[in-house]
């Protein structure tokens, strides 16, 4: 978006971040703070592919002040496979199950944000306010698994939106994806920000005694104001740790995620993170360095210019520092870990902390789960399809 890229040289000039937020203001491009309360994101652009861009102005009719505040909105897609593949060198798995689209935890970093583009919605306050369901991602799942040739590695549960996020609630798409898994002694490992995830303790403790389970919990901050800011309708960081603890007591293999690292905002924390979450019973940990792909950069530059000014000009300059000067570098091996000195430094604090509090020391990763108990389903089990 032009506004904000203006917005942030002048954050880097004389101007400084006073006239960058003036300037975003005066664009039209940021929403009402009474529209998007609850929300991180303060914008709402249009997605790549759209050939038109919003800006708000005042005609004179005084119909701002009628648009409502934004309310999340689910609709149902029926896609018709639910298994997607990768072939990405550097992550741990070659599959994985989103069953939904957009995520309400509205997490101003998320890297999945760019994906509403491809619905014609924006990666802004669309992204955590307009959201897909998949009610039937099991049926599809046990479909997937049922056919002639299957072979069954580790499949990566959210890895792009959270599958519990609080409409998982009302949906429980994520629990009928457990129950098929369970059935067919298939293994999975989940990341998310939500204790939703102990609500599935029965289902996850079993799968965990067979060795068919993980799960891990994404911490970016302890900080209960800075996360309510940057990660609104995510579980608050004191229930996350102590959902490690109900899933570590009850035999289920948790760890923790620090993710993302922000420089100059919550990389001071990454310590304490790993301590506490230690303390809680996790037994191995990682980290990602944030990551600003496409429309994620604009939105997160005006959240950072709105909540946290004074700390602009340093947060971006880290940043940079560790992308080759840019804002994002997608480049294999490094887009989760960064480069450079800062990059470094983060890694060897991470590596040094961890092994001082025992993290790690026998880690299980997502291909050492257990494939040998799936059942591929009988003649009997597979309905014929007609001709």
């Amino acid at each position: 978006m032009e506004q904000i890229v203006r917005a942030d040289i002048a954050a880097f000039g004389a101007g400084r971040a006073e006239m960058a937020n003036a300037m975003i203001e005066q664009s039209g491009v940021r929403v009402r703070p009474d529209r998007n309360r609850g929300r991180s994101a303060g914008i709402n652009p249009s997605g790549r592919f759209e050939p038109v861009s919003r800006h708000v102005f005042d005609d004179g009719w005084n119909s701002l002040e009628e648009l409502p505040p934004f309310k999340t909105e689910v609709q149902v897609e029926k896609p018709r496979t639910i298994i997607t593949r990768n072939e990405s060198p550097d992550i741990s798995f070659d599959r994985s199950i989103n069953p939904y689209r957009g995520c309400e935890h509205g997490c101003v970093y998320c890297f999945a944000r760019p994906t509403h583009s491809f619905m014609g919605l924006s990666p802004g306050l669309d992204f955590e306010s307009k959201l897909f369901a998949k009610p039937d991602a099991a049926r599809l799942l046990d479909k997937e698994l049922s056919k002639d040739g299957y072979q069954p590695r580790t499949i990566a549960i959210g890895t792009n939106t959270d599958p519990y996020q609080p409409i998982e609630k009302q949906y429980r798409i994520m629990r009928e994806i457990l129950e098929v898994l369970e059935a067919r002694g298939h293994p999975v490992g989940i990341v998310t920000k939500s204790a939703l995830v102990t609500r599935d303790i029965d289902i996850l403790s079993r799968m965990a005694e067979r060795g068919l389970a993980k799960v891990a919990l994404s911490v970016t901050t302890l900080d209960r104001m800075l996360a309510r800011t940057m990660e609104p309708r995510a579980s608050t960081p004191t229930k996350r740790l102590e959902a490690i603890r109900q899933l570590s007591d009850a035999g289920i293999p948790a760890s923790v995620m620090v993710a993302p690292i922000i420089p100059g905002l919550t990389d001071q924390e990454m310590e304490r993170i790993l301590d506490s979450a230690r303390a809680a019973g996790a037994r191995e940990a990682g980290y990602v360095v944030l990551r600003l792909p496409l429309e994620v950069s604009p939105i997160f530059k005006d959240w950072l210019l709105r909540h946290y000014p004074d700390r602009y000009r340093h947060v971006m300059s880290l940043i940079r520092s560790m992308r080759d000067g840019k804002d994002y570098d997608s480049e294999w091996g490094k887009r989760m870990k960064g480069a450079g000195p800062y990059a470094w430094q983060i890694g060897r604090r991470f590596e040094i902390t961890a092994k001082r509090l025992g993290l790690n020391a026998e880690r299980r990763t997502l291909r050492t789960l257990r494939t040998d108990q799936f059942v591929a389903a009988g003649k009997d089990q597979v309905q014929l399809t007609l001709l």
